[in-house]
């Protein structure tokens, strides 16, 4: 092919291109945007923006963003047109005005790898049922009597393998419990069981592909947690087709003191709709409670007086329940742990476990000024909410008791 006849070839494409350039151009100069920069073509600014970074920080990109343009600005992520907020306000109205305003818009890959039928790509009317579903399970009076029950098991489960001087991770064990929790909970499967650690190998699989790069290509981590996430489906399903055995062949009190019991018995959903969802609430369940833990026990090794008052709570309440010649701790126990709650409260805002939110416009919206056209996507960023100094006395420090609401002065 010679020169002229290359350019001939490719003229249509770059004009087609140009066109649809100009176009964003024009429908972007109809609305007052936050300042900012798209990047580049196509790419825009999504890889600076994910680049790692500390927990306890914002990162080089908002830093540098939010010096340069505000709390509000405009980028390109993931593909499409964004408008990033490090505001308390705006987060606060997108997330009150969820379903109305604004709604969930997670990346395509997400949908792949956790099922279209997963809460954390569902949007509308499907979403509700599906949420109603679960909390209707995890109800208050469920909490008390099921729940926490199981969490202390699971607890004492994992403390007893450790052994006198012993060396092991945080991370490591925290995920133990956490899966070990979740799988009793939402299936009924015992720890330690050759069925309950094969499940375990292959979710530790399939999590590594969720955080990787979507690139289904052999020997990725993408391509191995879909294989992965076929094995947990079908390890699920097998559990689900002898549960409805049960019942036809008219067994009596089918168990529905897991999730997956409860929802045979009580919904209406397809199996693809019940493999999703307990797919999701697996991944959602296990991935924030482990490494909140991991991180508690991160900030309290630097904060002694923490872990002394932390102590003194547990023991008051020990010793109480000895006296009244109880064992097992209840809900009333748990309502004692008011500087417990505190230590949660500020791991959470410290260490961000989820650091921002994907949402998308559904009408044009105005704000402070500003306008979110229809269509774009929002990105509600949490972590620079907990860490913004104007919100929070030396936020990058571990202070539980500036959750005390009594507290009549910040405690070092």
């Amino acid at each position: 092919m010679s020169q002229s006849e290359l350019v001939v070839f490719l003229l249509p494409s770059v004009l087609s291109l140009l066109l649809l350039f100009i176009l964003m151009q024009r429908k972007q100069t109809r609305f007052n945007l936050p300042p900012g920069n798209m990047g580049w073509p196509f790419l825009g600014e999504t890889f600076g923006y994910l680049k790692p970074y500390s927990a306890t920080s914002i990162g080089e990109f908002m830093e540098e963003h939010i010096s340069r343009y505000g709390k509000i600005y405009k980028s390109s992520l993931f593909g499409e047109p964004t408008i990033v907020s490090a505001d308390a306000g705006l987060n606060r109205f997108i997330l009150q005005n969820e379903g109305r305003l604004f709604e969930c818009s997670y990346p395509k890959s997400i949908g792949g790898i956790l099922g279209k039928w997963s809460m954390l790509v569902l949007v509308g009317d499907m979403h509700r049922d599906m949420r109603i579903i679960s909390l209707n399970f995890l109800s208050h009076a469920r909490l008390r009597t099921h729940l926490l029950k199981e969490v202390e098991s699971q607890t004492l489960l994992v403390l007893s393998s450790w052994k006198e001087n012993c060396t092991f991770s945080a991370q490591d064990e925290a995920k133990k419990f956490t899966f070990n929790l979740m799988a009793k909970h939402i299936m009924s499967l015992d720890p330690g069981e050759p069925e309950t650690e094969q499940l375990k190998k292959e979710y530790v699989t399939f999590m590594k592909g969720v955080v990787s790069a979507p690139l289904n290509l052999p020997g990725t981590p993408y391509r191995k947690a879909l294989k992965s996430r076929s094995i947990i489906l079908k390890f699920i399903e097998q559990k689900m087709e002898e549960r409805i055995a049960k019942m036809k062949g008219g067994v009596e009190n089918l168990e529905d003191d897991d999730l997956l019991g409860w929802v045979l018995k009580h919904s209406n959903l397809s199996t693809e709709q019940i493999l999703d969802l307990i797919l999701s609430l697996l991944f959602a369940g296990h991935e924030t409670s482990s490494v909140s833990i991991a991180l508690a026990i991160y900030f309290l090794q630097a904060c002694p007086g923490s872990i002394q008052q932390l102590k003194e709570e547990h023991i008051q309440i020990s010793r109480a329940k000895k006296l009244a010649g109880e064992t097992e701790l209840n809900w009333d126990d748990y309502r004692k742990m008011e500087f417990t709650q505190c230590v949660i409260s500020e791991t959470l805002r410290l260490g961000n476990v989820v650091r921002f939110l994907h949402r998308k416009a559904l009408k044009d919206v105005r704000y402070k000024g500003y306008d979110i056209p229809c269509g774009w996507k929002v990105l509600p960023v949490i972590s620079a909410v907990h860490l913004d100094s104007t919100l929070f006395d030396q936020p990058q420090h571990f202070n539980p008791w500036r959750w005390q609401v009594s507290s009549t002065a910040l405690r070092p």
